[in-house]
């Protein structure tokens, strides 16, 4: 089973035979079809079939299409169709080596670290991509999945400590793109404000709390590349039901380390009141559209 299927509202999918059950009601019902061909001497294709259970939110099943119009999964994976832009630098994007699935990995100067992503469009990626290349240059969407979380109050903060956040985010963008190019002042600048950062940090630990110090968060966690720990701020929340289960889902706008992405999450794995505002905490698993027709 899907670590993550609950989180769209299939927290009773228990079993091989449930899931089987599941995906192939996703494939009868599926909304959506996409198909290319993937060999000059057969005709298999690669496809996908997508179906909705709730608004944005639902499952796509990937596979191939053989000579015989016969489907033959691969895998599959729960998604959250994602609404906002979160940015349109330089991706790589490649196929995965235990599946017919694609990652894409794009370096994001306002967090100064890799972000690696799920890619929910990989006919649309191969489709755009007749010379093979790993490199595109196009918006992108984030999407999250959580299978629990924790809802924290927020920080204590004043109209000019906000402003300030947006021009250091600016310049710390500036300084990391400088350092990447070999700039050694960016690089000086740079390990003097993580120093700085540490020692603060550790001079009000002593007698706050970490999460009324740390605003927000994103790292990476575990073994797993598209999974990350994040503590982010709410912009928006709005409840789904899953048609299938009846299941009662919560898709929220995040604000996290200066991007933003939606983040789904079964209600029932959610400690706390989700309002605007207030932070979510928890492990998630990161997703996204490329917006390659833009």
């Amino acid at each position: 089973m899907h670590s993550y299927l609950k989180s769209i509202g299939f927290s009773n999918i228990n079993t091989k035979e449930k899931e089987e059950e599941l995906l192939n009601k996703i494939i009868r019902y599926a909304d959506r079809k996409s198909m290319i061909s993937i060999s000059q001497t057969t005709d298999d294709q690669y496809a996908e079939y997508s179906c909705e259970v709730a608004p944005g939110l639902g499952i796509t099943v990937r596979g191939q299409v053989d000579e015989s119009d016969h489907f033959h999964m691969d895998h599959y994976f729960p998604f959250l169709t994602p609404r906002m832009v979160t940015s349109d630098e330089e991706l790589f994007i490649e196929k995965k080596s235990e599946n017919d699935s694609y990652g894409a990995l794009g370096d994001d100067y306002r967090i100064g670290m890799s972000l690696i992503f799920h890619l929910q469009n990989a006919v649309d990626f191969l489709r755009n991509n007749k010379r093979g290349e790993t490199s595109v240059h196009c918006p992108y969407k984030l999407s999250a999945l959580a299978s629990e979380g924790t809802i924290l109050f927020p920080t204590l903060k004043t109209v000019q400590d906000v402003k300030d956040a947006s021009e250091e985010t600016k310049q710390y963008a500036k300084m990391i793109a400088a350092a990447k190019k070999g700039d050694q002042e960016a690089i000086e600048n740079l390990t003097t404000r993580e120093m700085d950062v540490y020692t603060t940090v550790n001079d009000r630990m002593k007698e706050e709390d970490v999460f009324s110090i740390v605003d927000t968060s994103f790292a990476p966690y575990g073994m797993e590349s598209e999974v990350y720990r994040i503590v982010g701020i709410i912009l928006s929340v709005e409840e789904r039901i899953n048609t299938f289960t009846k299941e009662k889902v919560l898709v929220m706008g995040i604000y996290c380390n200066h991007i933003v992405f939606d983040l789904c999450i079964n209600a029932a794995n959610l400690l706390g009141i989700p309002e605007k505002g207030r932070r979510f905490r928890g492990v998630v698993w990161l997703q996204g559209r490329v917006e390659f027709d833009k």
